[in-house]
């Protein structure tokens, strides 16, 4: 190849990766403009870290912290809920009667993928990434099911049904929505990310290995 078309094809890719990063940007600014439009704001936390210190702030609550989503949600899950919102957690929050009767206002397409890419960028320094293997393995479903009793209150797949609890979050296609890294840190660090919370706190209880494995088992549930 000769020198002038080296230099074309570098020109090229420079220009390509300044349009792809530029377009990005536009998209976060809109997705930040959105979000701040619509007042989504007073429903979900955007700065951490968290605030609330007793039970009484956690159901003031209207929608969960957002300022960690960028570390806890899967981009292409967030978009695609964000324009077709579906309930997660089946009864309200701190209610084993009570159902979650309450729905999420929709976005447009192009809404959706640009607040989900603003959210994205909010991460917490806590998640490591890489760290877990997201794979549904029989070690996992053991603990989770048998030695922790974690299906008490979360559902899980059961062939092709679901099994478990519904006070707790749905966890059956967990891995399109969550990662695994996040799922550990919750498990290892949890005042970090909710320090009032109904949830046993296993810090102490579950090895590392073992909140690994869990999170991967989780992360693995599509």
């Amino acid at each position: 190849m000769s020198v002038g078309k080296v230099g074309r094809l570098m020109v090229l890719v420079v220009m390509t990766a300044f349009v792809v990063g530029f377009s990005w940007n536009l998209s976060y600014a809109d997705g930040k403009g959105i979000f701040a439009s619509k007042n989504c704001g007073s429903c979900h936390q955007i700065a951490g870290p968290a605030a609330e210190k007793t039970f009484d702030d956690q159901l003031k609550k209207k929608g969960p912290e957002l300022w960690y989503s960028g570390s806890k949600f899967k981009s292409e899950w967030l978009r695609g809920w964000l324009e077709k919102p579906a309930t997660i957690r089946l009864l309200k929050y701190n209610s084993i009667t009570e159902k979650n009767s309450e729905k999420h206002p929709a976005l447009s397409k192009k809404e959706a993928e640009d607040v989900a890419d603003y959210l994205m960028t909010l991460t917490a320094k806590e998640v490591t990434a890489g760290g877990v293997t997201e794979a549904s393995t029989p070690q996992g479903k053991n603990l989770f099911v048998k030695r922790y009793g974690c299906v008490g209150c979360h559902s899980i797949k059961a062939g092709a049904q679901k099994a478990g609890g519904a006070s707790g979050p749905d966890l059956s296609e967990a891995g399109k929505r969550l990662k695994g890294d996040w799922v550990y840190a919750y498990l290892k660090e949890p005042k970090v990310f909710k320090p009032v919370k109904r949830m046993p706190i296993f810090v102490g209880i579950i090895n590392d290995n073992e909140m690994k494995t869990i999170a991967g088992f989780v992360a693995g549930q599509k």
